[in-house]
């Protein structure tokens, strides 16, 4: 009975429209596509940019990025791994829910931290995904950290202080972690779904499309591998941070929705 329907992603509004994502409504949402349509959600640019973060050791921008390593170097000492900016530090804020992409996770997790890098996740969730990381925290000493609760000043400082972002959610309607990320400069990695295909390419980011710890783990490789690549590196950051996200862009969007509904009533 809706004038029209709305949801947080364009693509994630052509998902549901199947059986996989619809949930038992995708037959009336495929019915009504004409009145569906998808509106990426924004950023607060106002609390999450690292030039402004006030739980952050160092501010930065695109120009001073030389700041941002000196937030992995602080986030390094802060966590008791080996200080080491040529190390790429992998972070992951996140439930730690299926939905997430725990599970591929936690099948590539052996082989990633046998690479050359750090990992580091904050979450709560699934008390399964809970025991299973804090037993490879034990056994990784060297490379991986665990942080089992909320704690939003932690969750800037990985923000701040990461190389690459790690998302690798099965599916996800829009997603906020991987557009915080693209404004701190640290690099998103994710999984082909939803909002995140609308907002993380291969100028911005790394995409898998298969949803497999093998696409994962091929993924990480690769980014760990152009880390090295300085040059290469430094541009993807500077495509990251001129990434726009704001509200100021949405709600453009939505005004415009809402002209449309009343033009059509």
């Amino acid at each position: 009975f809706s004038d029209h329907i709305n949801t947080v992603s364009p693509t994630y509004a052509s998902e549901i429209q199947t059986k996989d994502f619809g949930c038992g409504l995708e037959g009336v949402l495929s019915k009504r596509r004409e009145y569906l349509c998808g509106i990426l959600n924004g950023l607060d640019y106002s609390i999450w940019s690292p030039s402004v973060d006030k739980f952050i050791p160092r501010r930065y921008d695109y120009k001073t990025l030389r700041d941002k390593y000196k937030n992995k170097e602080e986030l390094q000492r802060e966590i008791n791994l080996t200080v080491n900016k040529d190390v790429p530090l992998l972070g992951m804020v996140s439930r730690l829910t299926e939905q997430k992409g725990l599970d591929i996770l936690l099948d590539a997790i052996d082989e990633i931290c046998g690479l050359d890098l750090h990992l580091v996740v904050l979450g709560t969730g699934q008390m399964r995904y809970h025991t299973f990381l804090e037993e490879k925290s034990r056994r990784f000493t060297q490379t991986f950290r665990l942080y089992l609760k909320f704690d939003n000043a932690l969750a800037h400082k990985i923000y701040a202080g990461s190389d690459i972002f790690l998302m690798p959610s099965k599916y996800e309607p829009c997603g906020l972690g991987q557009m915080i990320s693209l404004r701190y400069g640290t690099i998103p990695l994710v999984h082909s779904t939803g909002g995140l295909t609308d907002t993380i390419d291969e100028r911005n980011g790394f995409v898998f499309n298969e949803y497999t710890a093998a696409a994962l783990i091929d993924t990480i490789k690769e980014a760990v591998s152009l880390y090295g690549q300085k040059k290469i590196w430094k541009e993807k950051i500077r495509k990251a941070m001129g990434c726009n996200f704001s509200w100021e862009v949405s709600a453009k969007k939505y005004i415009q929705l809402y002209r449309r509904m009343i033009k059509n009533r």
